[in-house]
């Protein structure tokens, strides 16, 4: 059985392939009621963690608990070792993810309305991941999966999964003048933008921007904060316990406005506040234009000096549960006017087109960026400086399900290649990293043979220049998820030494 996956971060969804239909899967709560998600919740109570459903009963139960914890897969310091605390606890993050996962996994076999073969039917999955998202998100998160028990078909950007679903439900608006769909996914911990273009089931990413730090939870956190300054208290005041409450209240509250909507209303400490709607969508504001400041790139010039859609775009298809905020439409449409599309199902969307990249009877097919440069620090002038080359910029073309190769020759010069990778969003007009750099593997190669003695501590070792090296290649090879790996060797020997970047 085959499946789309989109992890979310408050929500989790899943398609079905069945027969070139896509329908969500549904799901049955503690309660009996269906539901086309699972929250994506952990809680910790009587000396356990609970997942989902699960969770949220706990939760509201008083046990504490933790939403959104996918959003700390997007720490560019994340590891396999990093932790997590619930009740004065740690637990690795990788195995909070892998057991949630694990509960979805049963939850499809035991709870919703798939109606599988047999106990055994392997789960096969699509799965999604924010479009900038760094190397080691991308490899936990592919771990987790596989240590759940899912069977990992491929791992798609969230946004050109939202690209299929637009194109098979909309095929009609891609012509000849209008060929590509400019996505706007705004979910509940990420937002991303991606151009893509369509020939038919054949799609290519012209560029992508994105921010692995905005989405619905910020929203809630606006709302929150909104409430208690009309009940004049603040968050310490509240204490932990009090504030993260009323962050949930805010979400509850947030996800039932309506654009017919005029206040909300919250309780602050036994206290019933109401806040304006146009107060809270006043403070919220910053948070929409802070999107479009991030989608400019992929815009033109207008007539009027302003950015505009460009006129090969059917149309700006707007996907993510956090976008079905009346505010968000309201002002896209106000900045884009009637060539703004949202989905129908907003929060379905990826699930949905990652269903179809699942389905090899579609024909679907995308040509991806990496959305993220790659790059090394190495050492130079013996060990007494550190020189910088990218590798692979945000834009290098990647293809799901495919293999992308780099190589570099060249003579050693030291005695010890001393290699610090990164990836980064842009380079200065020196070539050098700014703004947003993850550390994402370190790797030591000795280029001396008498140091290629395992029992040597290589990071001990002095770093001398040398005459004559050995012949080195550097291999750097994107993998169909698009994880990098690095192998660098010794072509008059052989010596071989190899690294996952991210892992």
């Amino acid at each position: 059985m085959k499946f789309g996956v989109d992890f979310g971060t408050t929500r989790t969804t899943l398609a079905q392939v069945d027969r070139g239909n896509y329908p969500i899967v549904s799901f049955v709560d503690l309660c009996g009621d269906d539901r086309d998600y699972i929250p994506s919740i952990v809680a910790y109570e009587d000396g356990h963690l609970s997942f989902g459903f699960d969770a949220e009963e706990a939760a509201l139960s008083g046990a504490e608990h933790l939403r959104s914890f996918k959003r700390l897969l997007a720490d560019p310091g994340i590891s396999p070792t990093s932790t997590l605390r619930l009740g004065n606890r740690d637990f690795q993050i990788v195995e909070v993810v892998t057991r949630f996962l694990h509960y979805v996994a049963q939850m499809v076999r035991e709870n919703s309305s798939v109606p599988l073969p047999s106990p055994d039917e392997p789960l096969e999955a699509v799965i999604g991941i924010p479009a900038h998202a760094w190397s080691a998100q991308r490899f936990l998160t592919l771990e987790a999966f596989k240590n759940a028990g899912w069977t990992v078909l491929e791992m798609l950007n969230e946004p050109s999964a939202a690209g299929f679903e637009y194109t098979h439900r909309h095929p009609g608006t891609i012509n000849s003048k209008r060929t590509s769909v400019l996505v706007y996914d705004l979910g509940g911990g990420t937002f991303d933008a991606s151009l893509v273009e369509a020939k038919g089931t054949a799609h290519s990413v012209i560029a992508s921007r994105g921010d692995n730090l905005l989405g619905g939870d910020d929203f809630d956190l606006v709302l929150a904060q909104e409430a208690a300054k009309a009940a004049d208290i603040s968050p310490a005041e509240l204490g932990e316990k009090g504030w993260m409450r009323l962050i949930e209240d805010a979400r509850l509250a947030k996800e039932a406005l309506s654009p017919q909507s005029r206040a909300v209303a919250l309780e602050v400490a036994g206290k019933a506040v109401r806040v304006p709607v146009t107060e809270y969508y006043e403070a919220a504001k910053q948070l929409v234009d802070h999107t479009l400041k991030i989608l400019d790139p992929l815009l033109v010039d207008g007539p009027d000096g302003g950015r505009v859609l460009p006129e090969s775009v059917a149309g700006l298809y707007v996907v993510g549960g956090a976008s079905r905020l009346p505010l968000v439409a309201r002002i896209l449409r106000e900045r884009f006017g009637r060539r703004v599309h949202r989905s129908a199902l907003s929060g379905g969307s990826t699930a949905i087109g990652l269903a179809i990249a699942a389905d090899e009877g579609a024909g679907y097919s995308v040509t991806d960026r990496l959305s993220r440069g790659v790059g090394v620090f190495r050492e130079v002038d013996s060990g007494q400086a550190v020189s910088f080359d990218p590798l692979l910029g945000p834009d290098a073309r990647w293809t799901p399900g495919e293999s992308t190769v780099l190589t570099r020759r060249y003579r050693a010069a030291h005695n010890i290649g001393f290699y610090r990778f990164v990836e980064y969003r842009a380079v200065d007009s020196q070539g050098v990293p700014r703004g947003e750099v993850a550390p994402c593997g370190e790797l030591l190669m000795p280029f001396a043979q008498e140091l290629r003695d395992p029992r040597i501590d290589l990071s001990r070792q002095e770093i001398l220049r040398t005459e004559e090296g050995p012949l080195i290649e550097e291999r750097y090879l994107v993998d169909e998820n698009g994880i990098v790996d690095v192998e660098i060797s010794d072509l008059d020997t052989g010596y071989t030494v190899r690294a996952t970047l991210g892992r």
